[in-house]
């Protein structure tokens, strides 16, 4: 079996070394949809650099990559990368993140669960500056084949949503060109621009990134529930529930309670089909 497990989980942590400037942030923004209208206000705190913050999510991409690469080389992980899909993430901030700024990440795997017929391996990066700790990913990669060697299941829990009518929906368009704006930003699968290698993985066409969604989800939910102040969210975790295709729209349906939000997203082209299921964002 390509993953061995005890290896893996074994391995000491691999120090990356990160840097990033207003240039990789404005990227970002611009890769998740942000800029429209160019000249709004709200927006350009997106773009504008005189005026920038830096959204959350941008830690899954901070240096040029993302958390999932160091655990991905770790020892004991060599697996065939289309039958690799992103299965879920979780980003835990401990301070705001600045607009510049350069850190060490230290990424290991912290788990390898046996589904049967795939494996989810659970990636954990911990990053810091000179000023101490700034944020933990923990990423998860469903590798299919991978499956039935024996190990244990892993959490399954699901989130039900609220059994209310949501308190806001909106929605998102995408840019049949969102994917390869996105991955200008570091993430070089070709899953999500190459249709040769799309077929391979058994799709039709390329892919978006399970993580441009999360961003979108993410911008829009700071938009429209906490005033548009980033600093807010201490933390954000979502599965991702189903594919989402360049060029379609994301419905994004908002629960909002104490000190948490909860969210659903599907694509709008195709009845609603899942995109990103048992999704919180706490707050403060």
């Amino acid at each position: 079996m390509p993953i061995d497990v005890a290896r893996a989980t074994a391995a000491e942590a691999r120090s990356t070394e990160l840097t990033w400037g207003h240039k990789d942030v404005q990227l970002y923004h611009l890769g998740i949809g942000a800029g429209l209208p160019a000249t709004d206000a709200d927006e350009l705190r997106y773009t504008l650099e005189s005026r920038l913050h830096v959204l959350p999510s941008f830690a899954t991409v901070a240096g040029g990559g993302m958390a999932m690469a160091g655990g991905m080389a770790a020892p004991g992980i060599d697996v065939d990368l289309a039958a690799v899909l992103h299965g879920g993430q979780r980003v835990e901030l401990h301070r705001p993140i600045p607009v510049s700024g350069r850190a060490v990440q230290k990424s290991r795997v912290a788990a390898v669960y046996d589904k049967g017929k795939a494996a989810i391996i659970v990636l954990r990066a911990d990053v810091a500056d000179a000023d101490g700790p700034l944020w933990t990913c923990d990423t998860q990669i469903y590798v299919r084949g991978e499956g039935g060697f024996g190990g244990e299941r892993g959490p399954s829990a699901r989130l039900d949503p609220p059994r209310r009518e949501p308190d806001r929906v909106v929605e998102r368009a995408t840019r049949p060109d969102q994917a390869l704006l996105y991955r200008l930003s570091g993430d070089w699968n070709p899953l999500h621009a190459d249709p040769e290698f799309a077929k391979l993985a058994g799709f039709d066409r390329p892919i978006l990134h399970g993580l441009c969604s999360y961003g979108i989800v993410l911008k829009a939910v700071v938009d429209t529930v906490l005033g548009g102040e980033v600093a807010r969210v201490t933390s954000y975790a979502t599965r991702f529930a189903g594919i989402f295709f360049p060029g379609e729209t994301l419905r994004i349906r908002i629960w909002v309670q104490e000190g948490r939000v909860q969210v659903s997203a599907t694509a709008v082209e195709r009845d609603d089909a899942p995109v990103l299921a048992d999704t919180v964002i706490q707050h403060s």
